[in-house]
């Protein structure tokens, strides 16, 4: 994603991900052929009824998550609740990056419409200009400790969605950021953390529910750290980088 990929943060961060991924097939709590993924961890229907039962999901309208199959049971309770929810398109492959799900006009069953597939078929993509404030982002994560540092499979796509909601003001101090993980993805070491990096305020397991105790959120996009062919790769980016700097 971003310039000098040989950076010790970068090694960093995949040497972990490398560990955690062994551990997650070794200790079978995952399916297999999950090495390189966002872990669809055994218990994810479990963490989500665990996420429902919190006041911070209870009172939130609109909820942002990943299109990753780890999140799918999140999605699923999302709209079964009532809940508007944006989902990314996945590798942000559009001008506009998300689908917008919403429970009131949907013609197939959640279970359908939060899937990957079936988002794409029920779903219409927008652009951040016509999306509401989120209240609750679900990304996934390969590892995460409990000041919310969090790594993700390496791609990026996270960071960017984020930055993106940052910028257009709809991701705000307001918002509460849920890291949904197997109990074994929480690490008690520090993660290295890049100026793009966000960190989580929740992390929900099978098991528990962990308060963080930091919070780290970039400001926006950090150009300088894309390198030139992501953006050109991702439409959204690719149009913003061309339009003629003001002044």
């Amino acid at each position: 994603m971003v310039r000098g990929m040989g950076s010790s943060i970068d090694q960093a961060k995949q040497s972990l991900r490398e560990r955690m991924w062994r551990l997650l097939e070794r200790e079978q709590a995952v399916p297999a052929g999950s090495y390189g993924k966002i872990p669809g961890f055994f218990g994810a229907d479990a963490t989500a009824e665990r996420l429902a039962e919190l006041d911070v999901w209870q009172t939130a309208r609109t909820v942002k998550a990943n299109p990753d199959w780890a999140q799918l049971s999140i999605r699923v309770r999302a709209l079964q609740d009532g809940k508007l929810l944006y989902m990314a398109v996945p590798r942000m492959a559009s001008l506009q990056p998300f689908y917008l799900l919403d429970p009131i006009t949907l013609e197939v069953p959640p279970e359908q419409a939060a899937a990957k597939e079936g988002a794409a078929e029920a779903a219409r993509r927008i652009g951040v200009e016509d999306m509401r404030p989120i209240d609750v982002v679900i990304c996934g994560s390969v590892a995460v400790n409990r000041t919310g540092a969090r790594i993700g499979k390496g791609a990026g796509y996270s960071d960017l969605e984020v930055a993106l909601l940052i910028e257009a003001g709809l991701v705000t101090e307001e918002t509460v950021i849920v890291a949904p993980v197997h109990q074994l993805q929480v690490v008690d070491e520090d993660i290295p953390e890049a100026a793009h990096d966000f960190n989580v305020d929740l992390i929900v397991t099978p098991d528990e529910v962990i308060q963080c105790s930091g919070r780290r959120r970039p400001v926006g996009v950090i150009w300088e750290e894309l390198a030139a062919e992501k953006v050109a790769e991702i439409p959204v980016l690719a149009a913003r980088s061309s339009k003629p700097s003001k002044g």
